[in-house]
């Protein structure tokens, strides 16, 4: 069983930053695809973004593409959302997943694909 933890949420001004980061207990995420979903109040859970294993793909959705950059870090103890020019339509819960996969090149962006789930992180972004 994989226990994701999600760390970096908190309260940002319109147009600044924020990194949201995500680990396993007990193991590296070498062994998924993985992906970044948000839920905001009173909306369904919706996709974010996602990387392959190998890290040669990622896919963002409309609303967060060219603001949000999704990497693997080095030795695959966590992957990280970079979020840049936040806006308040960007406040939700963040959650990030992984699926276990033996294709390096695939990325999710169906959340019933994922077969683990962190607790979330809120991200607050407001004047």
């Amino acid at each position: 069983q994989v226990q994701l933890v999600e760390s970096g949420g908190g309260l940002v001004q319109p147009g600044g930053s924020l990194t949201l980061s995500c680990a396993a207990s007990g193991h590296t995420l070498s062994d998924y695809a993985m992906g970044w979903f948000r839920q905001a109040p009173g909306k369904e859970r919706e996709f974010v973004a996602s990387i392959s294993r190998n890290a040669a793909w990622s896919h963002y959705s409309d609303s967060v593409k060219a603001r949000f950059t999704v990497v693997r870090n080095s030795g695959e103890k966590t992957v990280s959302l970079q979020m840049n020019s936040l806006k308040p339509e960007d406040t939700a819960v963040y959650y990030c997943a992984a699926k276990t996969t033996t294709s390096g090149n695939y990325y999710y962006v169906m959340d019933d694909a994922y077969d683990y789930w962190g607790q979330g992180t809120q991200v607050t972004v407001s004047s």
